[in-house]
């Protein structure tokens, strides 16, 4: 598999793989792929931790680390003065207190204090700028900015690195965007993905992308096996970038009973909402999810990052409740991921995930190739 971005990165297979999970990237980028750790939920000092520990363990083989840094937020995200946490308002707070109570959670404390109120800044251009230097310092060989252009300083700390910067978008226009602001690579990402999409579809999506940009694009959303490898590349992509597909595997981050429901998922179990983040993102379809969006009682969501502050403190407590059992927890309970959660019935080493691929991708040409022969 010889593309234009296997040559850009060094990289053996244009597989790449989007995870939290420190393990997941070290086991995809050990065995040919390209791991990319979601660096947000990390301060700079447990990033540059998560990062030594994958630099021990890949052997110099190429890896990346993606930052979120969204175009827009709430403007108190912009005030260091401000604490974010206090900026939540009490009606949002009592309606996580209602959901706890009619549910049968126990009642959170109140989210305060400054280690929350970093976790918000870290998803603003200032805040990210110290996960980039962190990454910069390490061996990676690609970045990437979600949600937003990436910002001037990024892109210039990367030049200066000779780190090519990724840039994911929804739309053609994005694309554009995020060309003339600097990325090299983008990653067009089509609305049945998980976390933050638009609503144009994969399929639809990234011809268009591939027509506009010269640079190369990378295919993301319902991609789980070869067959849907072997689509992608014929669109025109240059690879696929993939993240659902990594929460079932052995590595994965993942709680077990949260694991458990995604493998019981369809593919119709999922939802856009912005009941995680303020941002539309699609996330399996739950309790949590129909009472913020559908509820009589709901008070609407919040602008990132105030909704993400008060929403993960909430799972936080749902997701310890739901491991020891709570129904009403595990009523709650949900994470991001696609519609190709459908696909995903069973548990697997994150290696033979990425060997599947590869496995299916080549039956597939083989049988594109008896088709056009005979």
């Amino acid at each position: 598999m010889r593309t234009r971005i296997t040559e850009l990165l060094g990289v053996e297979f244009p597989l790449f793989a989007f995870s939290h999970c420190r393990d997941v990237v070290a086991a995809v980028t050990g065995a040919g792929g390209f791991g990319v750790l979601g660096a947000v939920a990390f301060s700079p000092e447990q990033l540059d931790r998560e990062l030594s520990w994958i630099d021990e363990r890949v052997g110099g083989r190429p890896y990346g680390v993606d930052v979120l840094i969204p175009g827009r937020i709430a403007e108190v995200a912009g005030d260091p003065r401000e604490s974010l946490v206090e900026a939540i308002p009490d009606v949002h707070r009592d309606f996580v207190s209602h959901l706890f109570r009619k549910y049968g959670v126990p009642v959170s404390e109140r989210t305060s204090g400054s280690s929350a109120d970093e976790a918000g800044r870290r998803v603003t251009a200032e805040g990210a700028s110290g996960l980039v230097d962190v990454a910069l310092k390490h061996p990676i060989r690609l970045i990437a900015s979600a949600l937003g252009p990436p910002p001037a300083a990024m892109v210039e700390k990367a030049r200066a690195a000779g780190v090519p910067v990724a840039a994911l978008v929804g739309t053609v226009e994005h694309a554009r965007r995020q060309v003339a602001a600097g990325a090299d690579v983008i990653v067009a990402q089509g609305g049945e993905a998980g976390g933050h999409t638009g609503e144009i579809s994969t399929m639809v999506l990234v011809p268009q992308v591939v027509d506009a940009v010269g640079v190369p694009v990378l295919a993301a959303g319902g991609i789980a096996d070869g067959r849907q490898v072997a689509a992608a590349l014929a669109l025109g992509a240059e690879g696929v970038w993939c993240g659902s597909v990594w929460l079932t595997t052995e590595e994965a981050e993942t709680p077990p009973a949260l694991k458990r429901k995604l493998l019981a998922a369809g593919s119709l179990d999922t939802v856009r909402s912005r009941s995680r983040t303020g941002k539309p993102a699609r996330q399996l379809r739950s309790a949590w999810t129909d009472e913020w969006d559908d509820g009589l009682e709901s008070p609407g969501s919040l602008p990132m990052p105030l909704q993400m502050l008060l929403a993960e403190a909430a799972h936080t407590r749902i997701t310890r409740a739901a491991e020891s059992g709570n129904p009403g927890a595990q009523a709650l309970s949900n994470y991001f991921v696609g519609q190709v959660v459908g696909q995903l019935n069973q548990i697997k080493p994150a290696r033979q995930v990425l060997y599947d691929l590869l496995t299916t991708y080549a039956t597939t040409l083989d049988r594109l190739t008896t088709i056009n022969n005979s």
